[in-house]
């Protein structure tokens, strides 16, 4: 066999990077489950509870000790994954066998180790969004100044920058990084609610002491460093957190869908390349080609998230009074899969922003291609001081304008609407004159300012806060 026969998902195999698979890896998923039996125990014997500290123990040093083969059988003979794992954890802690899991339901290590897992990758996430505020900041101040054709609908208008098209991609992912940080605080742990949420099997295990069972609940959240529990729960948390944490993977794969279609258009403009490694094939039929492979990967993965977003919004609406178990199986796909798709758009959004290539000389002649036109209303101004009647002069610019794009579009003419205008002697201008009013820096506006104004005054603090975090290795595979 090749070990190529069976199905491997793409986002691991090809898209995610390692930490986040790390993250949603089997190796953490039931090292956590032992960590928090770890801290049940020792919550419990501080409570009171008669727990050795022999027990304890063995059950810390047995934490990555996991017997993959025997937890599988166990499973095949009782159908309970957790339960498998009790067993499993048990036969190499002998001694603290009996106290594993006590007093909890599934749910203790099944929905704590969901929010722990979430709360890692929230945090992976948010390292790798800041680094990626950070390359398009690059980016606008490298080109602050460069004049680029805007268009609205996609045709023609008055010039921006690119730059300052760059701080507007820059205010999107800032967004998303306060919606991160936002439900980052708001996590907290379920906790040992029990089977339906009330704590009862904890308050007989406490004897019917509820201020023990209260600080159960604060002991196991400060053990796996969360600022507490959720007050209320039923025998899960509220799928709604699910919801609300894949809302903010979903705003990040709006924002970098919406930075994807933009570098494809500059593409298609041919102001725009993406990277391109040496040797790398564009197409394997046009040899030429260099399409923008990167930016429609972006596309695909953030149309995957998007919809992804779905699952925990029908997972939280058909929730049963207390529990039932149509979650699992969704939950086990949609939330892992959505931060593993959101890590590759982030990957392939730094690489493309950091190292693409800005071509000038193709805005300058797209720039050229449309000024005349866009200039009309400044020629009006001038020439209306000059010789008066402004309507008059209107409806002669009209004309021309008329005529000159009927001959662009009709037979692919040059733009010869300054021509027109010299040539007319309603104008009395010549074409010295109209080139000096066709500056194209009197037609950008504040675009170079306000690209510069927004990273001083906004990007470059945000980026100081986030100074501490490591910055991520941000590899792709194409």
């Amino acid at each position: 066999m090749s070990g190529k026969e069976f199905y491997e998902s793409p986002l691991c195999s090809r898209y995610a990077g390692e930490e986040m698979k790390r993250i949603f890896s089997p190796d953490r998923k039931f090292t956590t489950w032992r960590r928090l039996w770890v801290a049940l125990a020792e919550a419990e014997s501080e409570l009171g509870i008669p727990i050795t500290e022999e027990q304890i123990g063995e059950l810390r040093a047995n934490i990555d000790n996991v017997d993959y083969e025997a937890a599988e059988r166990y499973e095949k003979e009782v159908r309970h994954d957790v339960m498998a794992h009790v067993r499993a954890y048990g036969d190499v802690c002998p001694n603290a066998a009996g106290i594993i899991h006590l007093g909890a339901t599934s749910c203790y290590v099944g929905d704590n180790t969901d929010l722990i897992l979430m709360r890692d990758a929230l945090v992976e996430i948010r390292s790798l969004l800041v680094e990626c505020i950070g390359a398009v900041a690059a980016f606008a101040e490298r080109h602050a100044d460069d004049a680029t054709l805007a268009y609205t609908h996609f045709q023609a208008a008055q010039p921006t920058t690119v730059g300052k098209r760059a701080v507007l991609w820059a205010q999107d992912l800032i967004f998303d990084l306060s919606s991160l940080e936002f439900r980052l605080g708001g996590l907290r742990l379920l906790g040992c609610k029990g089977t339906t949420g009330t704590g009862a099997s904890f308050l007989k295990l406490f004897e019917g002491d509820h201020e023990k069972v209260r600080e159960l609940d604060r002991k196991i959240a400060e053990k796996m460093g969360f600022p507490g529990c959720y007050p209320v729960s039923c025998q899960t948390y509220s799928r709604k957190v699910d919801f609300d944490v894949l809302s903010v993977l979903c705003g990040i794969a709006e924002s970098a869908a919406k930075f994807s279609n933009d570098i494809r258009l500059m593409s298609h403009l041919k102001e725009f390349d993406e990277p391109f490694e040496k040797g790398q094939i564009g197409s394997s039929a046009m040899a030429y080609k260099r399409n923008p492979m990167r930016s429609e990967r972006i596309m695909s993965l953030s149309r995957y998230v998007m919809t992804d977003l779905l699952n925990p919004a029908f997972t939280a609406a058909s929730q049963w009074f207390e529990r039932t178990l149509d979650d699992s199986a969704n939950k086990r796909i949609s939330v892992p899969e959505a931060f593993l798709a959101t890590d590759a758009i982030l990957r392939l959004y730094i690489n493309v922003v950091s190292g693409g290539t800005v071509y000038p000389g193709v805005l300058k002649k797209h720039l050229d291609e449309e000024l005349p036109f866009i200039a009309t209303e400044n020629i009006l101004m001038y020439c209306a001081k000059r010789v008066g009647d402004r309507q008059k002069l209107h409806e002669a610019i009209r004309e021309h304008s008329v005529a000159c794009a009927r001959a662009i579009k009709g037979s692919g003419a040059k733009n010869d609407l300054l021509d027109r205008i010299a040539a007319d002697p309603r104008f009395g201008i010549t074409k010295e004159e109209l080139d000096g009013l066709l500056d194209v820096r009197s037609f950008v506006g504040r675009a170079p300012e306000q690209t510069r104004e927004y990273l001083e005054e906004v990007v470059r603090p945000l980026l100081a806060k986030y100074g501490d975090i490591p910055s991520p290795e941000v590899e792709i595979n194409v």
